[in-house]
């Protein structure tokens, strides 16, 4: 793939210093790639959450659907729980204070896996700024942690509950993949209530970076 650095100072096609590097003749290794997709993550959720209101936050396109609201909080939940556990360390939800701040009527450690659609409706935020708050903290703490991951550290061994048990890669992929597709679905959902209040569609800008 060839890259091209824009007027703006981006790398064309996506991606942060790991992609800037192959500008030089470099090559991307396993946390360069890690990084540049965590930042992708954060960067579509924050996409998603910009200028909504509250009332569309919690919109629910059927009564057994989900809410921009309640998808960015799980999405972010999964991360900050796998990436911790993998990590060694305390969730950002319990050792930043961040579950008292939501005020969730919920367990201190709930995720929202396997939630009713009674339990999508508990979730309620103030504003998108405290969605958008608590991904960019669970984002610094996942980047602090991957960026000393190397292809050795991802077969090694992090949950033994499972039959083959999962590695550290697997693991980082799996979240990866469910915080895309939850991202995603928020994305939808965000443009059939923007539709349905008839507002214009939000232009996104250009993308800058997918790091860390």
């Amino acid at each position: 793939m060839r890259w091209k650095v824009t007027d703006h100072g981006t790398v064309n096609g996506g991606g942060g210093a790991g992609a800037a590097r192959m500008l030089d003749g470099g090559r991307m290794d396993v946390k360069d790639v890690l990084i540049d997709a965590f930042g992708r993550i954060r960067e579509e959720v924050h996409a998603v959450v910009d200028g909504l209101a509250q009332a569309d936050l919690h919109a629910r396109p059927a009564p057994d659907a989900n809410s921009v609201a309640w998808l960015v909080w799980h999405l972010t939940r999964i991360q900050d729980d796998h990436v911790a556990d993998a990590a060694g360390r305390e969730q950002v939800w319990l050792s930043q204070g961040w579950e008292k701040r939501f005020g969730l009527a919920l367990p201190a450690r709930d995720t929202g896996y396997g939630h009713s659609p009674a339990q999508v409706a508990q979730v309620r935020v103030g504003s998108g700024d405290l969605l958008t708050g608590y991904l960019d903290a669970v984002h610094e703490q996942t980047g602090e942690f991957v960026r000393g991951v190397d292809a050795d550290a991802l077969d090694r061994i992090v949950d033994e509950r499972w039959t083959p048990a999962v590695t550290l890669g697997v693991r980082l992929v799996s979240v990866l993949a469910d915080d895309l597709q939850h991202v995603g679905q928020a994305a939808y959902v965000r443009g059939l209530v923007r539709r349905e209040g008839g507002q214009e569609p939000v232009r996104r800008p250009p993308r800058t970076s997918g790091g860390l």
